[in-house]
């Protein structure tokens, strides 16, 4: 069975996008701002992107997954993933999408709401999340564990897994490490990503890349996470070019960036 930890794109999770997810949301005056893990060199501005992924498990091809960026508002943005649509996926009759509004502050990416659909033959699963920054409290609803439906306290830097991708991307320099707070699904966490201090050459199909490779290992005696995150940044490239999750230290799932355009 397919996961829900990778705290990346979440695409083995098998998360979604909710209507609730894709509105607007209105936000009041005096919002906290999100602190920024490297604030002595400034990020490049957002621009729109979509990128298209190949998900490989065990060396075989299990479908797509689409990442897209695109500009909502002055400042606000949306970033959506899709899973899903050939492979063994739709063998299965498995698709997911998930889904964030946020805001680009000075200081860093502001999460505004979230929404996640899961489906496949026989079950369609959807949550939506809210991150109310007057209260400093973000809540989930829909179909999630009832241990996860309390409000979870938010922190100024708070982010989502798929904020937690776009950060990475902005923030990795080599030698770094990268600090975060992963606020999803009714869960907090802190994560923290270490920069190889060297180069790489990346293959992606008929691609390479000389890229920086970042992993995010298992937390200390945390017994639930047993996963490591490996994904490989590019200069000049608004997503990873791969992404690996490993599992009791062996390769599980493997996610080959095979496209990606700018959009208008």
């Amino acid at each position: 069975m397919i996961r829900s930890t990778l705290p990346l794109l979440l695409l083995l999770g098998m998360l979604g996008t909710s209507d609730a997810a894709a509105q607007d949301p209105s936000v009041g005056e005096g919002l906290p701002e999100a602190s920024s893990a490297l604030e002595a060199e400034a990020a490049p501005p957002l621009a729109p992107f979509q990128a298209r992924y190949e998900v490989l498990a065990g060396g075989k091809a299990l479908g797509e997954a689409t990442l897209q960026l695109t500009p909502l508002a002055s400042h606000r943005w949306r970033v959506d993933l899709d899973m899903g649509g050939r492979g063994l996926f739709r063998l299965a009759g498995i698709n997911a999408e998930q889904s964030t509004v946020f805001e680009d502050t000075a200081s860093g990416f502001l999460p505004l709401s979230q929404g996640t659909v899961r489906k496949t033959l026989f079950s369609r699963k959807q949550t939506t999340g809210t991150y109310d920054w007057s209260r400093r409290s973000a809540t989930w609803t829909g179909d999630i564990k009832e241990s996860r439906e309390r409000p979870v306290p938010l922190e100024p830097g708070d982010m989502s897994g798929l904020l937690i991708n776009l950060a990475v991307i902005r923030d990795a320099r080599p030698g770094a490490t990268l600090h975060y707070r992963y606020v999803d699904n009714g869960r907090a966490k802190p994560h923290v990503y270490r920069v190889a201090d060297d180069m790489e050459g990346v293959e992606v199909g008929d691609l390479s890349y000389n890229a920086m490779r970042v992993t995010r290992s298992p937390e200390t005696g945390d017994a639930q996470d047993d996963e490591e995150t490996v994904i490989w940044v590019a200069h000049g490239v608004p997503t990873p070019v791969r992404m690996l999750q490993r599992e009791d230290g062996e390769d599980k799932y493997d996610l080959r960036l095979v496209d990606y355009t700018g959009v208008q």
